[in-house]
């Protein structure tokens, strides 16, 4: 591989606001540390926590890095001290501590993937941050099993793309909610056994009558607000509510005897926070349960769409209109 460069484009957020304050700006290329690798970014997903990142809403933690962009993929350009599982030109795909908007970026060894063969580099752009996160909420927190029902809020999202195939992957029958009668079809095809168009169906009732009255056994929501209470009814004894995001709000007026009688465990989490070990201990698992997934072609990163890092603004409207299906990704070429 050729030298680095001294400078990299990036994009920057330009103060609290609309997709306008994603700025491009140049700066240095950063030197891996010991345990980092370098990537040479070919393509960054695109995904809810950079829009509040961008709105003020989700501020970077204390050390990581403050541009937006949390999932990148391309090839290895450098490597610290101590780094033995990847070398030189290798593809990978790797969760991040931001800085993925940008045409280089540091990535723990850690959090760092072999990209299977037959797996695209937009596609494996669009794996960590939303493989992670369903691996870790829903079959870690929400302990899913072959057989049990699963209640999936926002089903055509990145997350819900994923979490769809991968409980059916994993033998669950999965519920899901969209918006529209297109998304619904689009759920089915990846899976979903029954869906619910949001705007026109109660999803409470479509839980009840497609489990016979019993309830789901876990859901996975990042809405919130309303959804809340509801949720709490359409859980059958024992199951779990697994949050990981309040589109809608974080709070709401539930009554806590469901919770006791039914024997409910109400969870949650938030990646971007957890300390590296935890990360890198999810990374294990999917590699493990996961990529042999993907390699067969069993499981898919579905793309809505890709836009050119200059066009990173775009991007988050794309993802604001609340239309896209599937993984929004930004590529560098």
């Amino acid at each position: 591989m050729s030298a680095l460069p001294e400078t990299m484009t990036v994009i920057a957020i330009a103060g609290k606001g609309g997709p306008e304050v994603l700025v491009p700006q140049t700066q240095p290329v950063p030197k891996p540390g010991a345990g980092q690798v370098l990537v040479k970014v070919q393509a960054a997903g695109v995904n809810r926590p950079d829009v509040l990142q961008r709105m003020g809403l989700y501020p970077a933690p204390k050390g990581h890095n403050e541009l937006p962009g949390l999932e990148i993929a391309g090839e290895v350009a450098a490597a610290g001290a101590g780094v033995t599982r990847f070398e030189i030109g290798q593809r990978v795909m790797a969760l991040v501590n931001g800085g993925g908007y940008a045409e280089y970026c540091l990535a723990d060894e850690g959090t760092t993937l072999h990209v299977p063969e037959g797996l695209s580099i937009n596609e494996a752009a669009g794996l960590p941050e939303t493989f992670f996160t369903v691996w870790h909420n829903v079959f870690e927190r929400g302990a899913l099993k072959a057989g049990e029902w699963i209640l999936i809020h926002g089903g055509t999202s990145g997350i819900g793309v994923t979490a769809i195939q991968l409980a059916k992957a994993f033998g669950a029958k999965v519920i899901t909610t969209t918006g529209s009668g297109e998304k619904c079809e689009a759920a089915r095809s990846l899976g979903a056994d029954r869906t619910v168009n949001y705007r026109t169906q109660d999803f409470l009732d479509a839980v009840k009558d497609a489990t016979g009255g019993r309830g789901v056994d876990v859901i996975l929501d990042m809405v919130g607000g309303p959804y809340i209470e509801k949720n709490i009814r359409a859980l059958a004894d024992d199951g779990r509510l697994v949050y990981i995001g309040f589109q809608s709000g974080s709070k709401a007026e539930i009554d806590f005897m469901r919770v006791m009688l039914k024997r409910l465990t109400i969870t949650g989490s938030t990646l971007r926070i957890r300390p590296a070990d935890v990360k890198a201990h999810i990374a294990r698992k999917v590699e493990a349960e996961i990529l042999p997934l993907l390699a067969s072609g069993e499981v898919k990163v579905p793309i809505d769409s890709t836009f050119p890092l200059a066009k990173a603004a775009d991007a988050h409207r794309r993802i604001e209109e609340g239309t896209h299906i599937g993984k929004i990704i930004l590529t560098m070429g």
